[in-house]
């Protein structure tokens, strides 16, 4: 059992637009949810669940929305979450941001989706680019006696169209890895975590099927490859796209699937494993007799050296009663954010192996405020082109048609920064 109706709320409740699958809860019952909401609310109780009656209501909050399913007892929680955070991406990808202006402006296509959506309370066609084959933006119908379907919904492989030609055939892979790091101020790494993405664009003719070949550990203890020659990463809580054959990929470790057309994201990845801060942080701070203060923070790239960080951004605190500020620095340039109480240090080209320092002077006022808290920590944003922390590579990139023409696949790697922090004293 699934969702009997699906409700789209302003920010007070209001209901702006609704959809009722099967009949088998009054409409009027959505009058009970911001009540029961701001009661919850009040109580500290808040859940993602609100029950009246023998009415469940299932809701979300997006921007300035309620979105809200009602259903009766025994429906599937999960699929009800999911369908509700598919509507809102698939609404996002078709108003660029949804909010309560874009549902106003485009009642007729909402309810167009919303019919295509989910048939008698079941998820049905979901995929954004499928449904953009036949609701358009305009909110045109297509002409009577021809099929309002697209072979595509009805098609094995729902997510790719038949048909599909170019006169160039390519395939662009990005990898893509987020450094998730916290340092605390005696240089102890407390948190180190690798998050990956492999993103694909897909330019390619007919149904193609393609294999993607990692160095993934588990697989080469499977085909006997593991040792000192081959470098093998050990991938956790990887996801994938639905196009993937998860079954192969259980039995095997082969990725292998038919590609949507143009840009998606292939799998998601994890690993915990201790990462050397890649750019390494002290600071030193010093006060004098309450009326100035001086910051000094050295900053050092510890990845290899023929790579190069750009944007590199340093966010340093300072004291919030801080004034008439003074920088120098030996690359890059320095900026008092006072709104933040921040310096930020931008560095457009950072080299592995260099070391770079951004000295700052302040004044303080003559009554200094003592420190209830202690200082936040140190912020960093940086990309790195051609190259992984983690060491993942694609071995290879098959592509299989029957047409039996010649395709190339471009691959690309990016490591960035994720959350990273490194504490002061």
């Amino acid at each position: 059992m699934s969702a009997s109706a699906v409700f789209i709320l302003d920010v007070k409740g209001k209901p702006l637009i609704s959809r009722n699958y099967k009949g088998d809860i009054a409409m009027s019952e959505i009058e009970h949810f911001m009540p029961l909401l701001l009661q919850r609310e009040e109580e500290g109780a808040l859940a993602p669940l609100l029950s009246h009656g023998r009415v469940h209501f299932l809701w979300i909050k997006h921007s300035n929305l309620y979105l809200v399913a009602t259903t009766l007892k025994n429906a599937n929680a999960s699929l009800v979450y999911s369908f509700l955070y598919k509507t809102v991406e698939v609404f996002s990808e078709y108003f660029k941001e949804l909010e309560e202006e874009s549902i106003r402006d485009n009642f007729v296509i909402v309810y167009e989706l919303l019919d295509e959506l989910m048939d008698f309370g079941f998820p049905q066609t979901t995929d954004s680019k499928i449904l953009q084959e036949y609701i358009t933006q305009q909110g045109n119908k297509l002409e009577t006696g021809k099929s309002r379907v697209p072979p595509t919904v009805t098609n094995a492989v729902s997510w790719r169209s038949e048909g599909i030609k170019y006169k160039k055939n390519e395939v662009f892979i990005d990898v893509i890895e987020s450094v998730n790091l916290l340092v605390n101020a005696n240089g102890s790494v407390l948190l180190s975590e690798i998050v990956g993405t492999i993103k694909l664009k897909v330019f390619l003719s007919g149904m193609p099927e393609l294999r993607l070949g990692l160095n993934d550990r588990v697989l080469f203890e499977l085909t006997g490859l593991s040792g000192s020659k081959n470098k093998s990463v050990e991938l956790e809580d990887v996801k994938f796209h639905q196009c993937v054959r998860l079954s192969r990929f259980d039995n095997d470790r082969t990725i292998s699937f038919i590609p949507p057309d143009g840009d998606f994201e292939l799998m998601s990845y994890r690993l915990s494993t201790q990462v050397k801060p890649l750019i390494w942080i002290e600071s030193v701070i010093e006060k004098f007799s309450h009326s100035r203060v001086e910051i000094m923070v050295k900053a050092k790239g510890q990845f290899k050296k023929q790579s190069v960080a750009n944007g590199v951004e340093i966010s340093v605190p300072v004291p919030s009663d801080a004034d008439s500020p003074r920088f120098k620095t030996s690359v890059g340039s320095a900026k008092y954010m006072p709104e933040k109480n921040v310096i930020i240090w931008s560095i457009k080209s950072f080299p592995g192996g260099k070391e770079y320092l951004m000295r700052a002077h302040f004044g303080l006022p003559s009554v200094e405020k003592e420190e209830v808290e202690g200082r936040p920590p140190i912020g960093v944003k940086f990309e790195i082109p051609y190259f992984t922390v983690s060491g993942i590579q694609v071995r290879y990139m098959k592509i299989i048609e029957k047409s039996g023409y010649q395709a190339l696949p471009w691959v690309r790697y990016i490591t960035q920064s994720g959350d990273y922090q490194l504490r002061t004293s």
